[in-house]
C-alpha cells in the first residue's frame, strides 16, 4: 500500500516503502522527484526480506499529469552491493475527496531477484486507500503471487498513524492483516518436508491470516527524514533458519 512506513514498508501502503521507500508524490504534472535511504533491515508487512544488515534503497517518481505518478524503487544490501535485493514499479492515481479526505489506487509489480527464499514474495499487486488529513491512512491490496504454482489471490488490510509532535517529531503507527505469501516456506518444505511429514506445519501453502504492525517515531527537517520503528508480527508461520524480523527497524533518508 501506499502508505508505508518505510522501516515497516506495511502495505504496500507503498513504496513501502516499509519496509520499501514511500512515493509519496505530491507534485505539478510532468515534475520528478526521487528520494535515497538507508535502512537496517528490509521488511515487508512485517516479515524479514533480508537479513538485519544495512539496505541502501533509491526511489524516483514522475508525475506525468494532475493526479498521476508512475514510480520505481531499488534496494541493496551495502555487504552485497553487486545484488538488487528488491525492485518494484508502481502506478498511483490521487483524488481529492474533500478538504480533508483523498483517496488512491495504485498497482505494483515488486520482484526479489536471485533464487533464494526471497522469490517467494514476487507479486503483483492493486490497492485502494483513503487518507485522512495527512493523519490517517486506510488501505485495502489484492496480492496475485507471481512465483511458484499457488497464484491464489491474497489480501491485506492496512490501518496507519502520522500524529505531528513538538520539535519536528511524529508518532508513525500501523497494524495490518494479510495472508501469506504461498511459497514464504516453501524453499524448506520442498527440502525437507519428507523429513517431518507435513509440509503445511511448516506454512507451505497456508492461506491463514497473520498480524503485523510498528510504532515509532520520526523526525523530519526539509529533505531529511529519519525514523525508528519498534516492529512486531504475530501469526505467521516459522521454520528453522528462517531470517528473522528485527526487533527494531531504523531509516534515514533525503528526498530531492
Amino acid at each position: 500500500m501506499a502508505f508505508a512506513s518505510p522501516a515497516a514498508r506495511i502495505g504496500r501502503l507503498a513504496l513501502a516503502l516499509g519496509l520499501g521507500l514511500p512515493l509519496a508524490v505530491h507534485a505539478q504534472s510532468g515534475s520528478v522527484s526521487g528520494s535515497v535511504a538507508l535502512s537496517s533491515q528490509l521488511v515487508d508487512r512485517g516479515q524479514a526480506i533480508t537479513p538485519q544488515t544495512p539496505v541502501l534503497q533509491g526511489a524516483a517518481a514522475w508525475a506525468v499529469a494532475s493526479g498521476w505518478n508512475l514510480g520505481a524503487s531499488a534496494s541493496i544490501e551495502t555487504r552485497s552491493p553487486d545484488h538488487v535485493a528488491e525492485a518494484l514499479v508502481q502506478a498511483m492515481r490521487y483524488w481529492r475527496l474533500s478538504a480533508d479526505w483523498q483517496m488512491q489506487a495504485n498497482a505494483l509489480y515488486d520482484n526479489y531477484p536471485g533464487h533464494d527464499r526471497r522469490k517467494a514474495f514476487d507479486r503483483a499487486e492493486a490497492g485502494l486507500g483513503w487518507l485522512y488529513r495527512d493523519v490517517l491512512s486506510l488501505g485495502l491490496s489484492a496480492i496475485h503471487p507471481v512465483s511458484g504454482s499457488d497464484h491464489r489471490l491474497r489480501g491485506a488490510v492496512d490501518l496507519g498513524v502520522h500524529w505531528p509532535l513538538p520539535w519536528r517529531l511524529a508518532l508513525s503507527a500501523g497494524v495490518g492483516i494479510a495472508q501469506p505469501t504461498p511459497l514464504a516456506y516453501g524453499y524448506y518444505a520442498d527440502d525437507h518436508a519428507a523429513d517431518h511429514g507435513d509440509a503445511e506445519s511448516y506454512g507451505y501453502g497456508s492461506t491463514r491470516p497473520y498480524r503485523y504492525g510498528h510504532v515509532g517515531l520520526l523526525w523530519s527537517h526539509g529533505p531529511w527524514r529519519i525514523e525508528v520503528d519498534r516492529v512486531a508480527t504475530d501469526g505467521l508461520p516459522r521454520v528453522p533458519d528462517d531470517l528473522r524480523t528485527a526487533a527494531w527497524v531504523a531509516t534515514a533518508s533525503w528526498s530531492f
